[in-house]
């Protein structure tokens, strides 16, 4: 393996790499990103349509389209510069190059009535005052879960591995999506806003699938859920849905966190100088975009990396599950399991939750490849595609395969943390007010540690894959 050394993760070039022209074509306007947009969608699909022009141009810096565009998208730009290797993915996560103004999801931004006509934090760039604010406002909330956030994971999986069991016991294979997403909503309402769903029957029951069709409408013209050709392109990704479609839904969500969330709201007025619709609009974007959506991704590839295992894993998570850390799970304790981690590392790697991230460069710079230097004009969009990034065999030895053990230290494994971008940053990184990581980067990693520990302490085998498990042996 030819492991980059850790400067080399920086956006500083060294001085001997040729500077080029960035390859590849926007195309004609308009038929451009229609024929970029369906090959994306429809007859490359995503990793085909970045590893085409990749070879193709023979550089892991490019110049193409990304969906959303025409016909009803007429003031989105889907002209980017994809970048598609570990070290020009790093330039997205330096302040002083890129800004992450309205660029969540690209150049197309969902109306704000999604969220009460307020830009919420992850619309935010680092130099808008307000980001600060609610940043800070966040992490402090994290620290206030904490205390309780063992406790109420293991009391809520608890109830969601005796429903799955329920289940399997009447049919082969049982479904456990909707069941992960019901604990997941109730567990993170609880630990990131202090506030019991069960206080409202309608919101314990439907609050997740609530979330699910907010979250749904925002970004139906960037997802693709498979549905038959063209009927994804003409139903999905050639115009907005309006927000009134879900307004019931996602009033009903405000109304909870007003009547029932009056300590927390009261705290990010008092202590971080945000108004009342601010806390509750920024709350439930943190909780069901940031948090809920990406847990809901995240999880289920780590249940089919563990559950499709056939090569004696399931055998050493068990052991490490049960004789290191003690007889209490808890953030310290998971800690030490580090077989354990470096499988939620590797699935972070293999099959990162949000495969595209944006940046727009805010000043003139040269952005650096492994083998190039590119100028990088003022006002660009840079799309990095993490799957394939995440794959970079100049850092990842055996990029293409999975390696439970990659992350360990015999693997020289806190070295390669430095290039897991996973959390809008590298997992060796710290959030801060002052960048746009994760607020809850380390919770994610520990909170799936704290799962997988939890299920080998339960059970002696799991099999199963994204979806639905086939068969669980307990403990």
């Amino acid at each position: 393996m030819s492991l980059l050394p850790p400067s080399m993760s920086l956006t500083t070039p060294p001085p001997h790499r040729p500077v080029r022209e960035i390859p590849g074509s926007y195309g004609w306007p308009l038929l451009g990103p229609i024929s970029d947009r369906l090959d994306y969608y429809w007859f490359q699909k995503q990793d085909s349509f970045f590893k085409k022009r990749m070879e193709k141009y023979k550089s892991t810096v490019f110049r193409t389209n990304v969906p959303p565009s025409f016909p009803f998208f007429t003031k989105v730009n889907p002209n980017v510069i994809a970048v598609v290797d570990c070290k020009s993915f790093s330039h997205l996560f330096d302040m002083e190059l890129v800004e992450k103004k309205d660029v969540l999801v690209g150049d197309f931004v969902p109306s704000l009535a999604f969220t009460g006509n307020i830009r919420v934090a992850a619309y935010l760039d680092t130099s808008e005052p307000q980001h600060s604010k609610v940043k800070n406002f966040c992490m402090d909330l994290l620290k206030g879960g904490s205390s309780i956030w063992v406790q109420e994971l293991t009391s809520n999986l608890d109830i969601l591995c005796d429903n799955i069991e329920a289940s399997l016991s009447k049919s082969t294979p049982a479904t456990y999506l909707f069941p992960l997403q019901q604990f997941l909503f109730t567990f993170l309402f609880k630990v990131i806003t202090s506030m019991d769903p069960s206080l409202d029957p309608n919101i314990a029951s439907s609050g997740y699938a609530m979330m699910n069709r907010w979250l749904a409408l925002q970004l139906s013209p960037t997802i693709s859920i498979g549905i038959l050709q063209p009927l994804e392109e003409i139903l999905l990704h050639s115009f907005p849905y309006p927000f009134f479609l879900v307004s019931q839904d996602y009033n009903n969500l405000y109304n909870f966190i007003k009547q029932h969330g009056k300590q927390v709201v009261e705290k990010g007025k008092t202590e971080f100088g945000l108004s009342e619709e601010e806390v509750i609009h920024n709350l439930l974007f943190t909780l069901g975009f940031n948090a809920y959506g990406g847990f809901s991704i995240f999880l289920p590839s780590l249940i089919e990396a563990i559950g499709n295992d056939s090569n004696g894993l399931q055998q050493r998570l068990r052991k490490e599950a049960r004789e290191t850390g003690g007889s209490t799970l808890s953030f310290n304790s998971v800690k030490e399991m580090e077989l354990i981690q470096s499988v939620v590392y590797e699935t972070l790697r293999f099959n990162p939750p949000v495969l595209l991230q944006y940046a727009r460069a805010r000043k003139d710079f040269q952005l650096s490849s492994h083998d190039s230097l590119f100028d990088v004009k003022k006002g660009e969009l840079l799309c990095g595609y993490q799957k394939i990034a995440m794959r970079d065999p100049v850092v990842f030895d055996e990029p293409n395969r999975f390696i439970p053990d990659r992350f360990t230290k015999a693997k020289g494994g806190a070295e390669l943390l430095n290039y897991l971008y996973w959390s809008n940053g590298p997992q060796s990184g710290t959030p801060s007010a002052s960048n746009k990581q994760c607020a809850g980067k380390d919770y994610v990693t520990l909170t799936a540690a704290l799962i997988v520990a939890y299920l080998f302490r339960r059970y002696d085998s799991i099999k199963g894959g994204a979806g639905s498990i086939t068969a669980l042996v307990k403990a």
